[in-house]
């Protein structure tokens, strides 16, 4: 597959991720007053699919696959600049104990996610 295909796959992804999550942060964020919570279930999810992709991808290699759905879906769908800014924002209102917990929710959360995608993947392809 030529490299202008390749990224063309990963450009298909990203759009469609990046999508994903504007409207999951519009439906949920909209419930949720001063917290972010679609950001955070995003990034969740991003990596549950990301720990999954991981085992999945070391078994069956598929590169073009790889990164339509990894770096692209999966980078558009989550988001560190995002998780970044609104921590800081919870910060500069002097929410500390959310912007304690959002930051913390969001780098243990998508670790336990990617842990757990990962574990899920290997007993499914056992």
């Amino acid at each position: 597959m030529s490299q202008w295909m390749l990224g063309a796959a990963v450009a298909t992804g990203a759009v469609l991720g990046a999508l994903l999550r504007w409207g999951a942060g519009l439906w949920l964020n909209s419930g949720w007053a001063g917290f972010p919570i679609g950001t955070l279930a995003v990034n969740a999810v991003g990596g549950l699919l990301a720990g999954m992709a991981l085992v999945a991808f070391g078994r069956y290699p598929n590169e073009p696959l790889r990164l339509l759905l990894v770096t692209g879906f999966l980078g558009g769908l989550t988001t560190f600049s995002t998780f970044s800014a609104e921590s800081l924002s919870l910060l500069e209102k002097g929410r500390f104990d959310l912007a304690a917990f959002h930051t913390t929710a969001h780098v243990l959360g998508a670790l336990a996610c990617a842990a757990v995608g990962a574990r899920a993947m290997r007993w499914y392809l056992a």
